[in-house]
């Protein structure tokens, strides 16, 4: 599988790469066995870059993924976790959910300074069960998850001494590289103003329908040699599915215009030959500075049908027809 550099670091990551938000049991309960045999079809299909985070399943993803890397090569594969979301033990009753089945006794604090994130990844590294992360990113700062007031606080203690600790950990040769893991936009470039980062995990901004990305944050990485890890190609699903009764968009039930637009873009993919869901996984890989398409899943053949989605190859040109949509929100 084809490789491309994380930002101006030595990191290289497979263009494919697999995503633990379903490992931790979001939505559904998966067993730890099918967890397990989506992880080895992964690797099997050549995906050597994986991506987990302490929120996934409150620590539940970090020990799968760790579980099953524990048993391959260390310089064969990159891995990313994140920090911002600290874990404490929560009792039963007190057990948050946040559309995580069955998750690990855990409660979330939300804390973007120093010592926040060095106690972070030093139990990522006790729950991961390995010796060496390569890539943080900060999960979820801004205003999508916390709301303007909230958010300028924890942009206080990011900048006040978070990115300090980012810094020196990758100074020290703990980590690689370290970036955002976000949903939006606006965050992206607040943080870039300020500080150059190697890369951005984003979901659902750079995708065949949601283009919120185009205008200003891929100019700026393009200038800082930022890299981007494309998470949610399907904006929650209604690439795959089409625009039909009960299609999710941006987590939750998509609108009018929503279904509009994706009806619209079933008529190019119709129109062109190709398949709506084969454009949307293909889509950000035009952009030289996209690394990498993440794939979430806890179904070993969903993992199989996206991977099927990368061919035949599309080439770049076509990709024209579909044109961009601004989606209210």
């Amino acid at each position: 599988m084809n490789k491309r550099r994380i930002g101006r670091t030595a990191l290289e990551v497979t263009e494919i790469s697999l995503g633990g938000a379903a490992l931790g049991n979001l939505y559904r309960a998966v067993a730890r066995k099918d967890a397990m045999a989506v992880m080895d079809r992964a690797w099997d299909a050549g995906i050597r870059y994986f991506d987990t985070a302490p929120y996934y399943g409150f620590g539940l993803s970090e020990r799968r993924m760790g579980d099953f890397l524990q048993g391959k090569p260390r310089d064969a594969f990159v891995l990313s976790t994140k920090v911002g979301r600290r874990l404490r033990p929560a009792p039963g009753e007190d057990l948050p959910g946040l559309g995580y089945v069955d998750a690990l006794p855990f409660a979330v604090e939300y804390d973007y300074g120093y010592d926040a994130i060095m106690r972070s990844v030093e139990s990522s590294y006790a729950r991961l069960g390995l010796n060496r992360i390569d890539i943080l990113f900060v999960h979820d700062i801004g205003v999508y998850t916390h709301g303007e007031e909230r958010t300028r606080a924890h942009l206080g203690q990011l900048f006040g001494s978070g990115l300090k600790a980012l810094e020196e950990l990758k100074s020290a040769g703990v980590i690689g590289a370290y970036g955002l893991g976000v949903n939006e936009v606006d965050i992206c470039l607040t943080v870039m103003r300020e500080a150059p980062l190697d890369c951005i995990l984003l979901a659902g901004r750079y995708t065949l329908l949601d283009r919120a990305a185009e205008r200003e944050l891929l100019p700026l990485c393009r200038e800082h040699g930022t890299s981007i890890v494309v998470g949610g190609v399907f904006n929650s699903g209604i690439l795959a599915t089409g625009a039909r009764e009960g299609a999710n968009f941006d987590y939750g039930p998509a609108g009018p215009d929503v279904l509009e637009a994706v009806r619209g873009l079933e008529a190019v993919a119709e129109r062109e030959g190709i398949s709506l869901s084969g454009a949307a996984l293909q889509f950000p890989l035009h952009e030289p500075m996209v690394a990498s398409i993440l794939l979430g899943t806890g179904r070993p053949e969903s993992l199989e049908r996206n991977l099927a989605g990368f061919a035949p190859a599309i080439a770049p040109g076509r990709f024209a027809a579909f044109e961009p949509h601004t989606i209210n929100r």
